[in-house]
Parts: structure tokens; sequence; C-alpha cells
């Protein structure tokens, strides 16, 4: 069920599931907000992963939402450790940025899921 421009969406996010992992290996300071980051970032793809075996049309669109939700939550973590100055710019702006790419694909995968369905109706 996923098609070509998902693909790309999926290989991103995995490739930011493992840049998440390999930046919280170094967050020793924050344990609860790493494991809160580890948690929603590797989640995006998880879920895309999941639309791939999706129970039909409504199950597919909910997975992707969820993705979109998780990539949220990713960015404000993010945000919170810049901030709170526990990250450096450098750090927050290559991840804040790979989050930004996913998000605006998953909101573009949304749109155009919704519009076949309502096309469908």
């Amino acid at each position: 069920m996923i098609y070509m421009s998902e693909n790309l969406l999926l290989n991103k996010s995995k490739e930011f599931a493992v840049h998440i992992i390999k930046f919280c290996d170094d967050l020793r300071n924050c344990v609860a907000i790493r494991e809160q980051l580890i948690r929603c970032g590797t989640s995006i793809g998880a879920n895309l992963h999941e639309a791939q075996y999706a129970q039909g049309k409504a199950d597919f669109f909910s997975k992707i939402k969820i993705a979109l939700k998780e990539c949220h939550e990713t960015e404000y973590w993010l945000e919170l450790l810049y901030k709170s100055q526990k990250i450096s710019i450098s750090n927050y702006d290559e991840l804040s940025a790979e989050a930004g790419v996913i998000r605006r694909m998953l909101i573009k995968s949304c749109v155009t899921i919704e519009e076949n369905l309502k096309n469908k109706k």
C-alpha cells in the first residue's frame, strides 16, 4: 500500500530513527527526555512500516497520522532540549531539519490520502 514517494518517506524516517538513537547515546544528562525522544523519534518509521501491512485504507491513514503526531512530538523534545541548553545549536538544527522534512512529507501524504478517500466515496 506504500507508494513510491512513501518509500522515500519510509527510508528517511528509518535514517532519522538511527540518527536519533546515535544522538541519544551521548545524551546521558537527561534520561527521561532521552527516552521520550528515542520513543517518538523511532516511532515515526515504525508506524510507516506498520502502514505497509494495514488492514484497509482507514488503518493505513491512521498509521500515517500517528507517524505525523510522533514527528511533531519529536520536534517538541528537540526544541525543549535546545532551549534548556542540553544540546548544541548544530545538533538541534540538523535533527530539526530532518524532522521538518519528514513532517512535511507526512502532511503531504495525509492530504493526498484524504483527497483520495473523499474522491472514492
